[in-house]
């Protein structure tokens, strides 16, 4: 048999086998980070540091668990007790399964209430879904929107490598004066350095979470909207931690870190981690969008 028909019998092959391996190595997940800033920070009840924000009839907490949901009357959301200025914050959230589309499950930092039109917000949104595609976790910072509704995103999102409607999973944010850090069940995702004041939040901020209907753009840009034939649709928060310096705290309050070494930055296994999963399940960068005006963006 001549090479070429050798090679064109075994490329298919060579390829099936290829997509395997990779399917494989995703399927374990990410590799180990090597530390676990959640282990640093005591749980706490929700009613140890929340309280309901809007839509009470639609918050339920039972044991250590709160549940809230959306229909077609109400969302619900609530928020901390206090304000901080740096932080580790997380919970534990499952997710509805099924039809999703244009509903929003968030966890999030915000100072809107204190300056609307001109807040401050680091975010962790999981954007609803149809049932044949996954969810994405959309990662976002505000900072100091313009007041005429210009605000700048800085959008990352992501595909999970499990099944979050299968389980709680562990969603954390780490906001000290030098960087933002989004977890996943330890594992950092994202790293936003400060690199000017202009590109960083550093005014004190509530801890929120909700879930609403987001259908003019949450799910594929607005192409598919929230169904209220499946309502309710349902959040369950758990393992709430809050840890760091208040806004009313003592100065010597000394800021939490995502990594080992208790200093800015990460160490290199979770860099490692960190690359593994932006290679694997990164789906949109904002600083590579050609669509947007990067002259907004200069942090690129």
């Amino acid at each position: 048999m001549p090479s070429y028909s050798i090679f064109f019998f075994m490329a298919p092959l060579l390829y099936l086998i290829l997509s395997l391996m990779i399917a494989s190595i995703s399927a374990q997940g990410p590799p180990s980070p090597g530390y676990s800033p959640s282990s640093k920070i005591n749980s706490i009840t929700f009613d140890q540091g929340f309280r309901n924000r809007w839509g009470p009839q639609h918050q339920k907490v039972d044991q250590d668990t709160l549940t809230i949901w959306l229909d077609n009357s109400s969302g619900s959301g609530f928020k901390s007790l206090q304000t901080y200025r740096s932080g580790y914050f997380g919970a534990a959230i499952k997710l509805q399964s099924g039809y999703t589309a244009g509903v929003i499950t968030s966890l999030y930092l915000s100072n809107n209430e204190d300056y609307p039109g001109n807040h401050d917000e680091i975010d962790i949104e999981f954007l609803g879904t149809t049932p044949d595609k996954p969810y994405t976790l959309q990662t976002n910072v505000y900072v100091k929107g313009s007041g005429d509704g210009n605000i700048i995103g800085r959008e990352l999102r992501f595909h999970l490598w499990f099944d979050p409607t299968q389980d709680y999973h562990n969603y954390a944010i780490v906001w000290n004066p030098s960087e933002i850090i989004f977890l996943v069940d330890d594992v950092p995702i994202r790293r936003y350095p400060r690199k000017s004041d202009a590109t960083f939040p550093l005014r004190p901020m509530y801890l929120y979470g909700s879930i609403w209907d987001a259908s003019p753009w949450a799910t594929e840009d607005g192409k598919y909207k929230a169904d209220y034939q499946y309502q309710p649709f349902i959040g369950k928060y758990t393992n709430f931690k809050l840890g760091g310096c208040t806004a009313n705290g003592p100065a010597s309050c000394r800021p939490p870190s995502a990594s080992p070494s208790s200093s800015s930055g990460l160490s290199g296994q979770q860099y490692s981690a960190m690359e593994w999963v932006q290679r694997n399940y990164l789906v949109y960068n904002y600083c590579q969008d050609p669509k947007r005006d990067h002259t907004l963006i200069p942090e690129c």
